[in-house]
């Protein structure tokens, strides 16, 4: 991806050029690269014009974009070591009293009262001295009298850190405030991996620190750094995505409905625990990516930033507008500058306080569209440039990704979760588009799913397979995935129990014979292998924790309705490790694909080039880089000797993965040893294979 350097990201292009031999403005870069914008070239301009203008003001205002990210430093609770004092302040525009209560004065609500100051900010400032009990784990909250005359105890939305009750099920701010300081260094100097991403292929592995142990209970900061940490590095990945992390009331929500932004989630373990867990990652070679949620907020007002001073439009916008229909939460106002601020902020707190090395945007299409995504298609002008796309929206997304390329210059990564195709999404922001580094590729698991559940085996169609794994902008970096979290929830399945079904309860043993299990684990490999290198090429892949294995079951959190059961909000380790068991062929096939898409680095590689498609075979075989061929064979029971496939380029040729190998589970039908020598047919060349069914091969060219 172009990355301008010769001027600052937030100026705008004003020089002259021509387009069918008419004088005009020179059109952004994103435009002239795409001709299909030319129509909606003032509508492109329009809300770049409004990014340069936003960050100019804040250029002038705040001296630049980090500096303007600063809330955190000054909102909140903090102590101030040079006056031996505490100082809170809170942003309550519309509230008529403002009190500080908590452990220090035995939760007299009144005797601590903030002062207003200009531009809506309420504050107090309290000697240490005075209240020896506000120190390191003290609780405390604000209590409000709101513009409607109501009274309310709530919690600072600069809540670092929240711990529930576990009687009364009530969140409390809590003083964190430790002694020693947690120290990032390792020796001489701290321990980060290396690596630009924008030529290093990311390979993610999504994981939830709650449900990441075996036991059935809530897992923890500090078990998953000794448990799950290794897996993960031995598996192969170098990205671990963790979600759930801010604070969200409930637990079930996965951790979509964030109360407390700037507070890590207690029921995990303390921020110390989340910090360890990043910096033994770190000297594991492992990046660490924050699933973040900055498209909406819990509606609780017990909790969350909701209605906090009694307005119904300090953070969300105010009505229906601020609501989102379906999922009960409130949508942040893009248009205010606090909201700007206090989100901006909240991005250089987790990158700079917990060293996070980059997020995964969820919700994005929620964000974009007043509509929330829920329209019927897109593609169209009016969808990406009507009335219905939040202008705001976009300018806050493009100051996002402007600080985290500030602050972690080439190794830091953004990730949009949207669903509508938005152009520009991943261009980046000199030149009119909105600087994420990757867009989930979220039709692909969505396709298999649909194939499974609706057609035979045989009735699969192989054009139809590599059009929709390819069907995207080559421009627009992907990350591929055939299943994550959003596929195995309670109410679906994970893609291993939809193949096998509940035969993976009885027949998964070594010595257990089930055409069903055996369908099922030949088709699991082939599908996770075709979406790696057909649906990530130039980009990056995506698994959720377990499914490399093959998780047999749903995620279900406890709630009333399954008796507030854990059985299915945790992962059995155990099914992979035991020898008797044919989940470990799964997870080595994984580990095996992982291994050849890092040695081919598929973020440089060049689009995968379609060699064939044999429908009457169900065969598809493709290229890659102009050095590996990747053989298809779907048939149900069809396998051909002295089939012909294509090559690029001629030459001698060895099998370097096999999915049909025994060591992944299959019935070793192919000579895995020897070379294979392409011969001239014409003006091309072909190899000669032995074409086995429901198995997938994979052919490099070997060094003369």
């Amino acid at each position: 991806m172009c990355r301008c350097r010769n001027r600052p990201s937030w100026q705008c292009s004003n020089s002259i050029s021509r387009i069918s031999g008419v004088q005009v403005k020179k059109l952004l870069p994103l435009i002239e690269k795409d001709s299909w914008l030319w129509p909606v070239a003032d509508v492109v301009e329009r809300r770049h014009k409004a990014y340069c203008d936003t960050r100019n003001r804040i250029e002038k205002e705040w001296g630049g974009l980090y500096d303007f990210a600063s809330a955190h430093l000054y909102f909140g609770l903090h102590y101030q070591k040079d006056s031996d004092t505490w100082v809170f302040r809170e942003w309550l525009p519309q509230a008529r009293h403002v009190f500080l209560c908590g452990d220090f004065n035995a939760w007299d609500q009144t005797s601590h009262a903030l002062q207003p100051l200009q531009g809506g900010v309420w504050q107090i400032e309290i000697p240490a001295s005075s209240v020896p009990d506000l120190r390191h784990l003290s609780r405390y909250k604000i209590y409000v009298q709101d513009c409607n005359g109501q009274w309310k105890m709530r919690l600072p939305a600069y809540t670092f850190y929240a711990v529930q009750d576990e009687q009364s099920k009530d969140f409390s701010a809590v003083v964190w405030h430790p002694e020693p300081v947690f120290r990032w260094e390792s020796g001489q100097a701290e321990i980060r991996p290396q690596a630009d991403f924008s030529h290093t292929t990311p390979l993610i592995y999504e994981a939830h620190i709650g449900m990441a142990q075996e036991k059935e209970a809530v897992g923890t900061y500090a078990e998953f750094t000794q448990n799950v940490l290794p897996r993960i590095k031995e598996a192969g990945y170098n990205v671990v995505q963790l979600m759930g992390i801010a604070e969200h009331p409930y637990y079930g929500s996965f951790g979509y409905h964030v109360s407390n932004f700037f507070a890590p989630s207690s029921r995990f373990g303390t921020p110390d625990d989340l910090k360890n867990l990043i910096k033994t990652a770190h000297s594991m070679g492992l990046f660490v990516v924050m699933d973040v949620v900055h498209a909406h907020f819990v509606e609780n007002v017990n909790e969350g930033l909701n209605k906090i001073d009694g307005s119904d439009d300090l953070y969300s916008y105010g009505g229906s507008a601020g609501t989102h229909p379906y999922w009960g939460s409130r949508m942040f106002n893009f248009g205010r500058d606090e909201v700007k601020r206090f989100l901006l902020s909240n991005l250089r707190y987790w990158l700079e306080e917990f060293h996070f090395d980059g997020f995964r945007f969820d919700g994005v299409t929620a964000m974009i569209y007043y509509h929330r995504g829920y329209v019927d298609n897109f593609g169209t002008y009016q969808n990406y440039f009507g009335s219905e796309v939040d202008e705001n929206a976009l300018v806050y997304l493009s100051l996002a990704n402007d600080l985290i390329k500030e602050m972690r210059p080439g190794t830091g990564l953004s990730i949009a979760e949207e669903v509508s195709g938005m152009p520009g999404m991943t261009a980046a922001t000199q030149e009119g588009g909105y600087g994420f580094d990757y867009r989930l590729s979220m039709g692909i698991p969505d396709y298999w799913i649909k194939i499974i559940k609706e057609r035979k085996d045989e009735e699969w169609v192989m054009s139809e397979l590599w059009n929709t794994l390819t069907d995207r902008i080559c421009s627009v970096p992907q990350i591929a995935y055939s299943e994550s979290h959003d596929q195995a929830l309670v109410g679906d399945q994970t893609l291993a129990f939809r193949l096998m079904g509940a035969e993976m309860y009885t027949q998964m043993s070594v010595d257990s014979h089930s055409q069903e299990i055996d369908r099922g684990m030949a088709l699991l490999k082939m599908i996770r292998l075709l979406s790696l290198f057909a649906g990530a090429e130039g980009g990056g892949y995506l698994n959720f924790m377990g499914n490399e294995f093959g998780h047999p079951e749903w995620i279900d959190f406890p709630r009333p309705g399954n008796g507030q059961s854990y059985r299915y909000a945790r992962r059995q380790w155990s099914l992979a490790d035991n020898g008797v068991l044919r989940y470990k062929f799964l997870a080595r096939f994984d580990q095996a694909m992982l291994r050849l898409a890092s040695e081919l680095n598929l973020r440089c590689c060049a689009p995968a080039n379609l060699l064939l498609t044999d429908e009457a075979g169900k065969t598809l075989v493709f290229g890659v880089n102009g050095t590996h061929l990747f053989v298809f064979n779907w048939n149900v029971k069809n396998s051909v000797p002295d089939y012909k496939i294509p090559v690029e380029t001629p030459g001698r040729y060895r099998l370097v993965l096999c999915s049909d190998s025994a060591c992944f589970g299959g019935f070793s039908r192919v000579d895995e040893s020897g070379f294979f020598f392409s011969q001239p047919v014409g003006s091309s060349h072909q190899l000669s294979i032995y074409n086995v069914n429901r198995t997938a091969l994979v052919f490099a060219l070997a060094e003369e």
